[in-house]
């Protein structure tokens, strides 16, 4: 029998310690708080372990840790380290159970945390309000280990006809956190979301080509592109450079806006983008032609900013729309759009080089080879499309 009894451990007010045996103490402080507390030796160390407060544990369970961790002592086994390793397993446990029950929405919401501070803010308010709208409300609660090919049609089935668009840019985010939660292991197996060689078995072909063909932009004739040049060469501001830049690489809007100066390799020639600053989600190397290097160089460096464009917003980068003033308002291109350059420059290598389909389509970061292919050949023809990206500078140079 211990020293203490249940009444009086409950009416002790008085502060100090108050001894039961076995090392088992009840501490009363002056706030009238009462704790349970083993005293033992270990290795001929006195050691102190807290065994909770009272009345949450009673003298009855006080009494049962204490025999408990008393055996362990016995067996040689440190009690603290022991409790500590019990709790960090419990700890993982719950952590990976958690993670393994990580709603789409969650997940979704996760990947939109850590890639959306490179992104633009219209890109990032459109890509997280079409989950809202489209996907959230129809598999947001759903673990993200169990969303299947029938979770990502319920998704897409209902608008992949009438919003061709909108429906093929959703199923490519929900591949793309789908790739995301496998690489955390929260999810194995194929991605339900793949077009080649899954979805396109399974949703109409016709709604994808409608679906990217309205996605035409107004372009001028590549015979009129050297004269542009000449214009933006004249004009020698910053948005004239932007745009020039643009037009020698077929670079898209934004890829250009937030080009940094450490993405640049002028040795090797090429101009390096991450798979965050990617359309497609894949990193993508630009072979630069020696034209390309020498305009480059010629652009002034602003202090204190890594891009090539700064503005003055809180992004740091040019506006969105100041490539499409100049070209529409001040050099009255009325309709052009800059992404239509990507096309100008498409239809010149179409009709005015030999270079195969593959490698003009590389050119422009559309890899059409299928996906069986592309894991054979994983070549990016860097030097057949930098020969290409010459011609068109020499082109674009010309004058005529």
């Amino acid at each position: 029998m211990g020293k203490l009894n249940a009444k009086l451990v409950d009416n002790l007010d008085k502060p100090g310690t108050y001894e039961d045996g076995d090392g088992l103490r009840l501490v009363v402080q002056a706030s009238g708080r009462k704790s349970w507390v083993l005293r033992f030796q270990l290795t001929g160390r006195r050691r102190e372990m807290g065994l909770g407060g009272f009345p949450q544990v009673s003298l009855k369970d006080a009494r049962l840790k204490t025999a408990t961790y008393r055996r362990q002592l016995l067996d040689g086994i440190d009690p603290l380290a022991a409790r500590d390793a019990e709790r960090e397993a419990l700890q993982t446990a719950q952590k990976s159970s958690k993670e393994k029950n990580a709603t789409f929405e969650e997940v979704a919401r996760e990947y939109f945390e850590a890639h959306s501070p490179g992104w633009s803010a219209s890109w990032a308010r459109g890509w997280i309000r079409k989950l809202e709208i489209h996907v959230f409300s129809r598999i947001g609660k759903v673990p993200v280990a169990k969303v299947g090919t029938d979770e990502v049609l319920a998704v897409l089935r209902p608008i992949w006809a009438t919003k061709n668009r909108t429906a093929d840019e959703v199923r490519s985010q929900i591949e793309q956190i789908l790739d995301a939660a496998k690489a955390r292991g929260r999810r194995t197996g194929e991605n339900p979301a793949r077009w080649r060689g899954h979805l396109d078995n399974l949703l109409s072909r016709a709604d994808k080509k409608k679906a990217r063909k309205q996605t035409s932009f107004a372009a001028i004739s590549w015979q009129d592109v050297p004269k542009l040049i000449q214009q933006l060469q004249a004009m020698n501001t910053r948005d004239a450079q932007a745009m020039q830049l643009l037009i020698m690489t077929g670079s898209r809007s934004h890829m250009v806006r937030q080009a940094r100066w450490d993405e640049f390799d002028f040795k090797d020639r090429t101009w390096s983008l991450s798979a965050e600053r990617m359309k497609a989600r894949a990193a993508f190397v630009i072979p630069l032609p020696e034209q390309v290097i020498e305009f480059l160089r010629s652009i002034p460096k602003v202090d204190e900013s890594s891009y090539l464009f700064p503005g003055q917003g809180r992004s740091g980068v040019m506006h969105a729309d100041a490539m499409r003033k100049l070209l529409q308002e001040e050099l009255q291109y009325g309709g052009v759009t800059c992404h239509g350059f990507r096309s100008t420059f498409r239809d010149w290598a179409g009709e005015c080089t030999n270079y195969p389909r593959e490698i003009c389509e590389l050119a422009l970061a559309h890899d059409e080879r299928g996906q069986t292919e592309s894991a054979y050949s994983r070549s990016n023809f860097l030097e057949k499309r930098r020969a290409l990206m010459t011609d068109w500078a020499d082109y674009l140079a010309s004058g005529k």
